[in-house]
């Protein structure tokens, strides 16, 4: 699906720890690798060109679900654990951030070398994606992060960003190949960044008569031409806040894994064993696996199955982080070998809680949910960039509490 429109993405510094970016490559290669058992290469590619699902991967990787730093930080993540694995795989990753993006052509020639595909012509679409998003459109973001992934069917997608220092922002461009007619006009999927006003933009559709006057050296001078497009506002704020999730959604699904045992679903005897909160997780990376790209709308949602770095909208639960990630790779490896059933049960996951929010009304005490994570998160492995989580010096909540008393 073609989409273009805007969104704010608050400029971060910093460095991800080694405990969650080593986390971070194996959950993204569980995440891609079941994606791609299941639909297709093609429906990798297609996932990573959509803005909304790659915030929404990050977020629920464990990073901070707002910042600019979720795109270097996943992009990263995902080229160290599926390149190893490409030729199994059919997933190539190039490019990167800084030096690693004036390297993409180079590395996109190999993987023609390996794979048959035409090199050169993949080398030009990377040349061609950063020109266009650097020079036709002037929007004051300088590219900094180029990444081309290319499946060996010769399906891509450009996730590259641009960052203007002075407004503390930065700008993402998603580009995808399957909808692609024309480098000059309309080219991208979208494009996510902060709404600066008034820009350049010889790519729009409108502007067709301008680029003709520019070739024809015309002497009148070409208008500028403003593209409207849809806007989602990714705030400053570093707190998930009752107003950046869609309340009804996450309601029913922290209901359906924490009110209800396994037993009363026979979908899911083969997740038997979960406890509620390693449920919650891998309920909402089912949802990052299945779900249409309407789910994916509200990105801080998903930042309640693994926390953020940061420590909002609490601290990452590292024994529930491994946990999913022990339980997508057993699935994955006995899928391989012919026995899908464990993947069909974190699959049902996630349509069990798409049909609890038929007939669901949420509460709207969203603080006492996040203060009761901060209280138990330590019984998780806790972490942030500050340190391990450590246990309330009042008495926390109680974990077996009904859910219904938050939503």
């Amino acid at each position: 699906m073609k989409r273009s429109g805007t969104a704010d993405l608050p400029l971060h510094y910093g460095q991800v720890p080694l405990w969650l970016s080593e986390r971070m490559s194996k959950l993204g290669l569980a995440i891609v690798e079941t994606i791609a058992l299941e639909f297709s290469t093609s429906e990798v590619i297609s996932k990573l060109s959509n803005p909304f699902w790659f915030q929404s991967f990050g977020a629920v990787m464990g990073m901070d679900w707002h910042s600019s730093g979720i795109t270097t930080s996943v992009l990263g993540a995902l080229k160290k654990s599926v390149n190893p694995h490409s030729k199994e795989l059919g997933i190539y990753i190039c490019g990167g951030k800084g030096k690693h993006s004036m390297l993409t052509p180079q590395e996109l020639l190999f993987v023609g070398e390996k794979t048959g595909l035409d090199g050169n012509n993949l080398a030009n679409c990377s040349r061609l994606t950063a020109k266009v998003d650097n020079t036709a459109i002037q929007d004051g973001f300088q590219l900094y992060q180029h990444s081309f992934i290319v499946d060996n069917k010769g399906q891509w997608a450009v996730i590259q960003q641009g960052m203007n220092p002075n407004s503390k922002t930065a700008r993402r461009y998603h580009w995808h190949s399957q909808d692609l007619k024309s480098f000059v006009e309309e080219p991208h999927t979208f494009i996510y960044g902060e709404n600066q006003g008034n820009i350049l933009n010889l790519t729009a559709q409108a502007a067709s008569k301008s680029r003709d006057g520019i070739l024809e050296l015309c002497k009148e001078s070409p208008a500028k031409i403003m593209k409207e497009m849809q806007y989602l506002s990714m705030p400053a704020h570093h707190d998930v806040r009752m107003e950046d999730v869609n309340m009804k959604r996450l309601g029913a699904m922290l209901w359906t894994t924490h009110e209800n045992k396994p037993e009363d679903f026979e979908e899911l005897l083969l997740l038997k064993g979960m406890g509620p909160r390693a449920l919650q997780s891998l309920a909402l990376v089912s949802e990052v696996i299945y779900g249409t790209p309407t789910r994916f709308e509200d990105p801080a949602r998903f930042s309640f199955a693994h926390g953020g770095k940061d420590g909002h909208p609490f601290p990452v639960p590292v024994k529930i982080y491994d946990e999913t990630i022990d339980t997508l790779q057993r699935a994955i490896n006995r899928a391989k070998i012919g026995n899908s059933d464990k993947i069909a049960a974190i699959q049902k996951l996630s349509e069990i809680s798409r049909k609890a929010e038929e007939n669901f009304t949420p509460n709207s005490n969203f603080d006492a949910l996040i203060q009761r994570e901060r209280e138990q998160s330590h019984l998780y492995g806790g972490k942030t960039i500050f340190g391990d989580a450590k246990p309330p010096r009042k008495k926390p909540s109680n974990p077996n509490n009904n859910q219904l008393e938050l939503f």
